[in-house]
């Protein structure tokens, strides 16, 4: 395997930290987040040269942000997988800068998924309320109304059943990322909640909670990748790309078991091209759809065994302080998700990186390796996990 480990450099970033913009478009919401990200990094749009951008609409696609910011890059990828598309992103930019086709990338995305009124994954109905039947594996199972939610529901039920997980061990996980939700000023939900509050709150899809389903949101944001050349000449210390890693999963004829995501296929990846080990990551941000979804991504990308997810997210251990803080944003289930958020863990693991909030209850101390993995798609139904590993200079 190529030595990749830091070939290329987050250098800059922006958060778009409305969490409800009826007044704007998508467009203009990556347009605000790429010009601040640019000057985070104290470069400007013409030293651009490639563009990263995932939606579900042709409309914001990269040929469409490129005219809209008159811009020419020389490298577009529109790879869309859901929630993790930013992990793949970084994990493409790397390669190309590596290989000298770009010197700077833009990843961007935004949503306007709570002020349009689309609670994405809830139903099998499109947006002019026609049935979506076209010819897709999901045809075979949205004819019946099978949800989103209903999907992380049964992998829940099913992890309870062969490993006897409970219902206040996944709520442990909505007690932690409120927690750091609270340290957030920009988060949507930042009251404390106990494990109590969680599993009173009323029954989504049994047996999760509304408590354990993520937020709906608007939102969207920018990082700015560069070469070691460029990256050195930036305004803030690098955070390096040491390995990545990609995977999708499906349920291949019914051959595949739901326990298994496919973080168990792309974070081996990872952690061998950046050539650390678990005890060498200080943080992580870990996809938080559904309290599950960070049980289950947990065990598949290797921090506990198959099974002892639920002890593993119990008594503080994911909080700031404890063996492993995730999501120190307040993740999706406290701060914000606006339908695809895997381009905020790359925002907020750079932040700790970068050490931005010492002095403060957020900071991880120390941190100097972190861990951002995104989930996209559903867990019991096809899905997509990209799993990077970025390092403090």
């Amino acid at each position: 395997m190529v030595d990749l480990r830091r070939a290329a450099a987050i250098v800059g970033i922006h958060e778009h930290v409305t969490r409800y913009s009826p007044d704007k478009s998508e467009l203009q919401i990556q347009g605000e987040s790429i010009i601040k990200a640019l000057a985070d990094a104290g470069l400007s749009k013409d030293d651009v040269d490639g563009l990263f951008t995932a939606s579900s609409s042709i409309r914001n696609s990269g040929m469409n942000l490129a005219d809209y910011l008159n811009m020419y890059p020389s490298y577009v990828d529109n790879t869309t997988v859901g929630g993790g598309s930013f992990e793949f992103h970084l994990s493409h930019a790397l390669t190309a800068i590596a290989a000298g086709r770009i010197n700077v990338a833009v990843i961007t995305y935004s949503s306007l998924a709570r002020s349009g009124g689309v609670s994405v994954g809830t139903g099998g109905v499109g947006r002019f309320g026609h049935p979506i039947l076209d010819p897709s594996p999901d045809s075979f199972e949205e004819l019946y109304g099978l949800t989103t939610v209903g999907l992380y529901a049964m992998i829940a039920r099913r992890h309870m059943h062969l490993y006897g997980t409970t219902s206040e061990q996944l709520a442990e996980v909505s007690v932690a990322m409120r927690h750091h939700a609270s340290m957030n000023p920009e988060a949507l939900f930042r009251d404390p909640i106990t494990v109590e509050d969680v599993v009173n709150s009323r029954v989504i899809s049994d047996p999760l909670h509304l408590m354990d389903c993520c937020v709906i949101t608007d939102g969207g944001g920018a990082v700015v990748v560069a070469s070691p050349e460029v990256a050195r000449n930036c305004r803030h210390t690098p955070v390096w790309v040491l390995g990545a890693g990609e995977a999708i999963a499906h349920q291949g004829a019914g051959k595949r078991d739901l326990i298994y995501i496919a973080a168990h296929q792309s974070s081996p990846r990872a952690f061998e091209m950046a050539g650390v080990t678990h005890d060498d990551i200080d943080m992580a941000m870990v996809y938080d759809s559904f309290t599950i979804t960070v049980v289950e991504t947990l065990e598949d990308l290797g921090f506990c065994k198959k099974g002892e997810g639920g002890e593993f997210v119990s008594g503080g251990r994911l909080q700031v302080g404890g063996a492993l803080p995730i999501n120190t944003d307040g993740g999706g289930l406290s701060s914000n998700h606006p339908g695809m958020r895997g381009i905020f863990l790359l925002l907020e693991a750079t932040r700790q990186l970068r050490h931005e909030f010492d002095g403060t209850g957020r900071q991880v101390p120390d941190c100097k390796i972190a861990l951002a993995h995104g989930t996209g798609g559903a867990l019991g139904s096809r899905h997509s996990g990209g799993t990077v590993i970025l390092a403090r200079d």
